[in-house]
């Protein structure tokens, strides 16, 4: 009897070895990818690298747009002096100098305006009256206001602002009234 006992034992052991071997060979069928599926994986790398790298031609694109864009603006802004030097010269000239002279200066001054803005400066155009706003000027000084509709807003410009290709590189300086 005992060796029917270990006998019928040894054949369920068998069995449940039968039943596990089934279920790990099934694991195993399901668990390899077949060949359209590594094929989708594939694409579908190849589709996220080819759009990393079109994002990065973009990027290195426009990159290279700004710098060419505002790589004289150091060179301007130093320009911009000169400018405001003509500027005053021209109102001291047209006091009290010739007119022969004034007009050689300001041919210069006219030339020398023109190829700035050839390049892509663009003076400011702030007047009197006008509301502050911290974008485009910078507040030097705060009079009391001569008139009620002055209150808050620009009294006086005192240096003119400048844009390069749509970027400010020089504040209007300006006096507003309280």
């Amino acid at each position: 009897m005992e060796n029917q006992d270990i006998n019928e034992e040894s054949i369920n052991n068998q069995e449940d070895n039968n039943v596990q071997n089934d279920t790990a060979s099934q694991d195993n069928v399901t668990a390899t990818p077949s060949a359209e599926e590594l094929l989708a994986e594939e694409k579908d790398r190849y589709i996220r690298l080819y759009a990393e790298f079109e994002n990065y031609k973009k990027r290195t694109s426009k990159e290279k747009m700004e710098f060419f864009q505002f790589a004289n603006q150091e060179m301007m802004v130093s320009m911009l002096g000169v400018l405001d030097d003509f500027e005053r010269a021209l109102k001291e000239i047209a006091k009290n100098g010739n007119p022969a002279d004034l007009q050689g200066v300001e041919l210069i001054y006219q030339k020398f305006k023109n190829k700035l803005t050839e390049k892509g400066l663009k003076p400011m155009e702030v007047r009197a009256g006008d509301s502050f706003n911290v974008d485009f000027h910078e507040a030097i000084t705060q009079i009391p206001a001569p008139s009620e509709d002055l209150k808050g807003k620009i009294v006086d410009v005192i240096e003119t602002g400048y844009t390069l290709s749509d970027k400010v590189i020089r504040f209007a300086k300006v006096v507003t009234g309280n």
